[in-house]
């Protein structure tokens, strides 16, 4: 490489980096006018947005030093904002849990971010705003060369219009690929609303995994009783199909089932859906029993699944 070349390109890179976080306000001692730092709202996000997880798994996802960010989640313990709970699988182990007081904390701040960013994509037209989208997913698949960022993909909980996508979404797509009416998306919409209005937050939760705002799949996990779990609602788009994607959602809504102190889960199912038996079956899930029906217009065969924990 031509070293004048090369020179000009660590500058431009070293410049935008400049104008961006200036852009951000992300120099500022409080990020957004709030009492964190950066790095104190990016543990914030991930605890927001995962499923309790170990003080391992932040340090090694966001590159930071254990003593660091011991010190960050001691203050955090100490404001109330985060417990520890003892995994029930692992006793040596501890899951990071944010409060309803961290939660109260990080819901301005992620609006605010969410507010900012709407701010900056304002002014650019729409053409634009995919172009400098675009532009931002190259940067990270360059740069990140261990990781094919274009499979790549997040779980996150449910937020408001969630719900509605998740019942479009079964409705089309299995309208499409399989012919079912429309009385498939009315028990969809029924499981949904059932799920919003009696949620449980301590036994209760749904996953979308989710690209970059694509989502990907879902999948719910509902208290059937104190021991027993149901999962219900997995599904991933055809254009998601061998990123792993119904796995991970699978192995999540088992680790959350486990972790709360569900003694078994049980689903329902039918039999022309291979794929997803597939994924029960390499799970552990057991089927159980099996009985014709008609609905959604179609004659089918459904079935019961268990899996013991």
């Amino acid at each position: 490489m031509d070293a004048i070349a090369a020179e000009d390109r660590i500058a431009a890179i070293r410049r935008f980096t400049r104008f961006y976080t200036r852009r951000l306000g992300v120099l500022r001692e409080g990020l957004l006018d709030s009492p964190f730092s950066l790095t104190e709202a990016r543990v914030l996000y991930e605890l927001a947005h995962r499923t309790d997880p170990t003080a391992g798994e932040l340090c090694q996802d966001l590159d930071l030093d254990p003593g660091y960010l011991s010190r960050i989640l001691k203050r955090f313990e100490e404001q109330r904002l985060v417990r520890r709970v003892r995994s029930a699988s692992d006793g040596r182990q501890h899951h990071l849990v944010l409060t309803e007081k961290g939660k109260g904390a990080f819901a301005p701040l992620d609006r605010q971010s969410r507010e900012q960013i709407a701010t900056l994509l304002m002014p650019l037209s729409e053409a634009d705003q995919r172009q400098l989208v675009a532009n931002m997913r190259a940067i990270e698949k360059r740069l990140d060369s261990g990781t094919a960022q274009h499979d790549s993909f997040a779980l996150r909980t449910h937020r408001p219009g969630d719900m509605g996508w998740v019942v479009h979404r079964h409705g089309a797509l299995y309208a499409q690929e399989y012919g079912w009416d429309e009385t498939f998306e009315a028990l969809v919409a029924e499981i949904v609303a059932g799920f919003v209005k009696n949620f449980d937050p301590e036994k209760e939760r749904c996953w979308l995994a989710d690209r970059d705002g694509d989502i990907l799949g879902s999948i719910f996990i509902v208290k059937q009783s104190d021991e027993i779990a149901k999962l219900r609602l997995l599904y991933v788009e055809a254009h998601a199909r061998g990123l792993g994607v119904g796995k991970r959602l699978v192995d999540e809504a088992i680790r959350f089932s486990r972790e709360r102190g569900y003694r078994q889960i049980t689903l329902w199912t039918n039999d022309i859906l291979h794929a997803a038996r597939g994924i029960y079956t390499k799970a552990g899930f057991r089927l159980v029993s099996a009985e014709p029906h008609h609905s959604f217009g179609h004659d089918l065969v459904g079935e019961n699944w268990v899996l013991d924990l």
